[in-house]
């Protein structure tokens, strides 16, 4: 299978290490993966902020580039929900040629999890990774592409993982992109909420589906000395006793 990675804004300026562990955990389960370099923005603050046509030219580039292969895999929910939800809605004020080509590209975009989970029909990737862990569901992966269960079902079959139950998960952690910027102090609030239950799990590590999520959320973890650190389900999974 001829798989595409859409590494995203924050992952390819910020969290280059997810990337990477997505393609290494493809590679071992035998997808032939390839990362196009004409890649840009999907577009989701253009049209979150009030710019159809700017997401919309974006959109028009994202199907350019990735129609030709057979999966186009995303360690973010976000992105990814952007793509299957937004980019339908935007082709529909385009040309009928490009809502066409729109529809046969988005339905082969996916969160790296439902990937590995509906596409691979794997759960054990072979991964081992001795720590306790709590897993924050992301609002995009929860309420966007209804990931459910299937980020904490490739979680538990981590050799040497103790998965956790984070209290008041399904709550969102007051990043929300722009939202962040524009409602400082309830984001703040909301994330110090988060921060609570974390800690109050006891876990070493705290993994989600969106880096974006993460960053906001270690943020408050290491101003407050938890000793919680961040990490992406991508690199979990990745992860094998040859490299620790």
């Amino acid at each position: 299978m001829r798989v595409a990675l859409f590494i995203t804004c924050v992952n390819d300026t910020l969290f280059p290490g997810t990337g990477r562990a997505v393609v290494t955990l493809l590679r071992r389960l035998g997808c032939d993966v390839e990362f196009p370099q004409a890649q840009t923005c999907c577009g989701q603050m253009h049209v979150n902020t009030g710019y159809p046509e700017e997401g919309r030219r974006l959109a028009r580039h994202f199907v350019d580039v990735f129609a030709e292969y057979d999966a186009v895999v995303a360690p973010s929910g976000s992105c990814a929900a952007m793509v299957r939800e937004q980019y339908p809605r935007l082709a529909r004020a385009g040309d009928a040629s490009f809502a066409g080509e729109v529809a046969e590209t988005v339905p082969k975009v996916h969160d790296l999890s439902e990937f590995l989970v509906d596409v691979l029909g794997v759960t054990d990737v072979g991964a081992y990774f001795p720590h306790r862990v709590t897993y924050h569901p992301t609002c995009h992966s929860l309420r966007g592409l209804r990931l459910g269960d299937r980020p904490t079902r490739l979680l538990e079959q981590v050799r040497g993982l103790e998965l956790v139950p984070l209290p008041g998960a399904e709550e969102c952690c007051g990043f929300g992109g722009t939202f962040a910027v524009k409602n400082p102090a309830v984001s703040a609030a909301m994330c110090g909420d988060k921060v609570r239950n974390v800690a109050g799990t006891g876990a070493e590590v705290l993994c989600a589906a969106d880096n974006s999520c993460l960053m906001h959320i270690g943020g408050t973890l290491k101003r407050q000395r938890t000793g919680v650190r961040i990490m992406h389900l991508a690199e979990i999974l990745a992860a094998t006793e040859a490299t620790r």
